[in-house]
């Protein structure tokens, strides 16, 4: 299997069918994780009311479910669109945003895993450590240490929860417990800006929407979306305000010969 050419061709797909992406996310970065969505070529809807969650991510290609603005009430739409999703082999991909730093967040992530057939889980370091049982220190929505690489820790955590899992950081890491890789596309600016991680979500979950492997998927999304951050920062250099603009005319840019040339991908 030539991944990079799948990825390639993946782009394509999106940027033809257009898909929905369907987010239950974060008040802090609904805005920028919308305009991310359109930019790499699918369709956003935010929505989270209880009475709707159903009937909209039944129009979908995929789900995000991100708890960065964490509400019970939020969750219990999660939960409600997530099995709606699953019923039509929707896939589901999930944020569990400051996993570790609160028993809530914890609690509520784990009752999503356990609840529902989640495709991929994207976080950082210490978040995916924390819902694996790794003791790890998460401050605020920051990763600050973990007992174990990030190698060890995905396979674990696909191990125990029978998904592909994708942390995200210097170098990102992709596992589904049989495969793994790592991803070394991306630049220190995207930790400079709120919400990039969130970004990410939706370009993994535009990559869901036309790739039935989750793995492939995840690999797919990560791999344009820090290269769409290395485009943005050979041109904003150390700007964070400039590299935010710069981001989202990266993520509308990036195309399958950018990937073709440029993607960074070590496949185990």
């Amino acid at each position: 299997m030539d991944t990079i050419k799948t990825i390639s061709n993946d782009l394509n797909l999106v940027r033809k069918k257009r898909p929905l992406v369907h987010s239950i996310t974060n008040y802090v970065v609904m805005n920028e994780t919308a305009n991310a969505t359109l930019c790499i070529g699918a369709l956003p809807i935010m929505s989270h009311a209880v009475e709707e969650v159903e009937d909209m991510v039944s129009i979908a290609g995929a789900l995000v479910l991100n708890i960065g603005t964490l509400e019970p009430a939020w969750v219990d739409a999660m939960e409600l669109a997530g099995r709606r999703a699953n019923e039509l082999g929707i896939p589901v991909i999930l944020d569990p945003v400051g996993a570790g730093t609160t028993k809530l967040r914890i609690q509520s992530s784990k009752r999503l895993l356990k609840a529902l057939d989640v495709s991929i889980v994207r976080g950082n370091l210490g978040e995916v450590a924390s819902l694996a049982g790794i003791a790890a220190e998460v401050r605020g929505v920051e990763s600050i240490s973990a007992s174990g690489t990030p190698d060890e820790i995905a396979a674990q955590f696909a191990a125990i929860y029978g998904c592909t899992v994708a942390i995200t950081g210097p170098i990102d890491v992709v596992s589904d417990g049989k495969r793994a890789a790592n991803i070394a596309n991306g630049d220190v600016m995207l930790s400079r800006l709120v919400g990039t991680g969130c970004m990410s979500n939706v370009a993994v979950a535009a990559f869901a929407a036309v790739q039935a492997d989750p793995f492939l998927a995840a690999l797919g999304g990560l791999v344009s979306f820090g290269l769409a951050g290395e485009l943005a920062a050979q041109i904003s250099g150390d700007r964070p305000g400039t590299f935010g603009v710069e981001l989202m005319n990266a993520l509308y840019a990036v195309n399958a010969d950018d990937i073709a040339r440029l993607a960074k991908i070590s496949v185990a």
